[in-house]
């Protein structure tokens, strides 16, 4: 009967395969098997202890009640120095809007400016949650192939191809989840010169812009003109092992700040206060702590991509940032699913099809080494024992 009752809309909206593998290796682990856990994008550190204090004192001092839907004025020009600072873009308190997670400015920004029929450019293979978005406010979604043969960057040629007068939002997402892929200056200025001008607004997924390992962060906002046809996406989760404290933001046009305030105050209301309170001791206090992850998250980059290269009908490419290595295993002979599930079964290791994000993920494996190196060596030698009974 409830099947009958739902709305169309529905059986558009997508989901996020890692918690679904997440879900099978604890049924594994719940019959007594050893999972190794190469699935789940999460940081392995504890979040800083300076902003624990802080979340702390905060709790203590009173904040625990509704704060502004945008955030507390003063987390929001926080997050304004820090935003002009890091990233390199002037901006303003009155331009940040703070929210439970970065992940809910995906579907505001889709509901704020997507018409159904409207077309919506996405990286594909990408963040899975872009496309479902897309679908689920009647958008048509246009995959943007980022392939391994043009090093995981884009095509400017192809992205030039698919945009028309239908096109409203292209996302970008630098560096990239499933590909640790890196977007050039030459590519983000190839895009400004595409969009500059035009009614098309570009999302910039920059979550995982502080673990960039040999190369400085550029926003596509910092380029001239761009800043007001940009919404950059952004949050604590990854850079300071924040993920359950449910903190993002948005750096947003002035004059769209305050239609995505209205789907806040009509969604979340607002993120919690003292949350905001931790996130400002995180932008403005101690960085030592983000400063170690990045750096034992490089040393284990290369572990896993030095390993994975090792294995007979696997290669890999170096990611340049964010914490995924996404090895082609089409030597292997099996589909990329095939073989997500045979390492799960047999060997005891849970990674990702690519094809979990998109179809232009076939053929290649996600494995996250947000985790020990430890457990990522472990991994690496069931992995190669199981692959050896394949051939």
């Amino acid at each position: 009967m409830i099947e009958q009752m739902l709305a169309t809309r529905m059986s558009r909206l997508g989901t996020e395969k890692a918690f679904e593998v997440l879900a099978k290796a604890k049924a594994l682990e719940a019959q007594g098997r050893h999972i190794v856990h190469l699935e789940i994008g999460e940081p392995d550190f504890a979040t800083p202890r300076n902003i624990i204090d802080a979340g702390i004192k905060a709790l203590n001092d009173g904040y625990t009640h509704y704060s502004p839907a945008a955030g507390l004025a003063e987390a929001r020009q926080a997050v304004a120095e820090y935003v002009t600072r890091h990233k390199k873009v002037p901006t303003v308190a009155d331009e940040i809007v703070l929210m439970p997670g970065a992940k809910p400015l995906m579907l505001y920004t889709m509901l704020a400016l997507v018409n159904p029929g409207d077309e919506v450019i996405y990286p594909n293979p990408g963040y899975p949650i872009y496309e479902s978005a897309i679908n689920f406010v009647g958008g048509k979604a246009v995959p943007m192939p980022l392939l391994e043969s043009n090093n995981f960057e884009l095509d400017i040629d192809d992205l030039a191809s698919k945009i028309n007068e239908r096109t409203k939002v292209i996302v970008i997402n630098s560096p990239a989840n499933p590909t640790g892929g890196l977007l050039s200056r030459e590519n983000l200025e190839q895009i400004a010169d595409l969009v500059r001008g035009k009614n098309i607004m570009v999302l910039s997924d920059e979550i995982y812009d502080r673990l960039i390992y040999d190369e400085e962060p550029v926003s596509i906002a910092s380029l001239p003109g761009m800043k007001e046809q940009t919404i950059i996406l952004d949050g604590f989760s990854k850079t300071y092992a924040m993920t359950g404290w449910r903190l993002g933001y948005g750096v947003i046009p002035s004059a769209l700040v305050d239609h995505i305030t209205r789907l806040a105050i009509n969604t979340n209301s607002c993120a919690a206060a003292f949350t905001q309170i931790a996130g400002i001791e995180a932008l403005s206090g101690s960085q030592a702590g983000a400063d170690e992850m990045k750096a034992e998250f490089k040393k284990r980059r290369d572990v896993i991509v030095s390993g994975l290269n090792a294995i007979s009908g696997i290669s890999c490419h170096k990611p340049k940032g964010a914490f995924y290595a996404f090895p082609n295993i089409r030597g292997l002979g099996k589909s990329s699913q095939e073989l997500a599930d045979y390492i799960l079964q047999e060997a005891g290791v849970a990674v990702l099809a690519g094809t979990d994000f998109g179809e232009y993920g076939e053929g290649h494996l996600r494995l996250s080494y947000a985790t020990s190196i430890e457990n990522i060596e472990l991994g690496l030698e069931r992995i190669e024992a199981a692959v050896r009974k394949l051939r």
